[in-house]
């Protein structure tokens, strides 16, 4: 399917200049864009010329594939992309260290906001050029290491000790339910007994 690429000033208010994709809609690939701008201003890409730079050659990756698959969302190729291109960057920033491959994309993300390289170097998250060494060192400092092995332990349950008192009060108790007339009587002690304190201390 073509894209009416003919159209108004207006359908390009957002997609970058030259951004010419041959299928989907102009509608389809702004939501792309808009989608892309949102993950890129989470990572804190505040830069709207790197921003626009990563989003139309993110785009332009997504434009090929939709060629290939016109039935396939523009958003989501974009997206797919978009994390594509992030575990490539984090690959090379952590190349050579002992980060397992399905933590490295958490594990970017948390040493990229902790050493806010995105706003130390704005020109360089996702850059395709030379990473600066300073970024990538910073990087790797940053990144989370692994806290100890895990040990398995088991908890053997164990009647609970109550103590002396505690023991004393829970037969006196089970007795009373034993007999109700002496459960009875010890109440009205009871009673009595505090109505007499109240008394005593009120006069």
């Amino acid at each position: 399917m073509e894209l009416p690429v003919e159209s108004g000033d207006a359908m390009n208010d957002l997609l970058p200049e030259g951004f010419r994709p041959r299928t989907g809609s102009i509608e389809a690939w702004n939501a792309a864009y808009a989608r892309v701008e949102d993950y890129l201003r989470a990572h804190r890409i505040h830069s709207r010329l790197h921003q626009s730079r990563l989003i139309q050659a993110i785009l332009e990756h997504a434009a090929k594939r939709h060629e290939r698959n016109p039935s396939l969302d523009p958003t989501t190729l974009a997206a797919v992309e978009t994390e594509a291109w992030m575990d490539r960057w984090f690959g090379a920033v952590f190349a050579g260290c002992d980060v397992p491959g399905e933590r490295l994309a958490a594990t970017g993300r948390v040493a990229l906001l902790l050493t806010n390289g995105a706003t130390k170097w704005p020109y360089s998250f996702l850059d395709t050029g030379e990473i600066p060494e300073e970024f990538a060192r910073t990087m790797r400092e940053s990144s989370i290491t692994a806290g100890p092995n895990m040990a398995v332990s088991n908890m053997v349950p164990r009647p609970i000790d109550l103590g002396v008192i505690t023991g004393a009060a829970g037969e006196t108790l089970e007795r009373m339910e034993r007999w109700p007339v002496l459960k009875t009587c010890a109440l009205w002690i009871f009673f009595a007994a505090v109505f007499a304190g109240i008394f005593l201390f009120t006069r």
